[in-house]
């Protein structure tokens, strides 16, 4: 059983039924429910995937999307130790990590995570501790 965590990104694809994208995220979590490993995400994707209906005035898909993200992941809070935790990723800032990602991966370092899962490139090279491994949903090791 592993624990991975989602970034928004992958969530966006499956919930918003992304022709290129959601098929491989489909494919994973059913993967990922054999193995039993469980699924993680933050507060911080919850808002990022409901900006977009927000935008429009789609209350009911706003209540769609957060119902499904709630009983599929373990939502982790941005509190206290995430806080910390992301204060000392100050560093991957000056590496043009922007101050969301670094939110996320703050989130999932402080949880513990074996794989943090993305489609932005710019953070499979980074090294956190807290994080075993960072990829993209085509190279994870499930």
């Amino acid at each position: 059983m592993s624990r991975v965590f989602f970034d928004s990104n992958l969530f966006i694809y499956l919930l918003e039924q992304h022709p290129q994208f959601a098929p491989g995220v489909k494919t994973l979590l059913a993967r990922m429910s054999v193995r039993g490993d469980q699924l993680f995400t933050s507060a911080l994707s919850v808002g990022e995937v409901l900006a977009k209906p927000y935008e429009f005035g789609d209350m009911a898909r706003c209540a769609q999307y957060e119902k499904a993200m709630q009983e599929a992941a373990v939502i982790l809070p941005f509190d206290l130790p995430a806080a910390r935790q992301f204060a000392k990723l100050g560093a991957l800032r000056i590496q043009r990590v922007r101050p969301p990602d670094a939110m996320q991966l703050a989130c999932a370092a402080t949880a513990g995570m074996d794989l943090f899962l993305t489609n932005d490139m710019r953070l499979h090279s980074l090294q956190v501790d807290g994080i075993q491994f960072i990829t993209s949903v085509e190279r994870a090791p499930l």
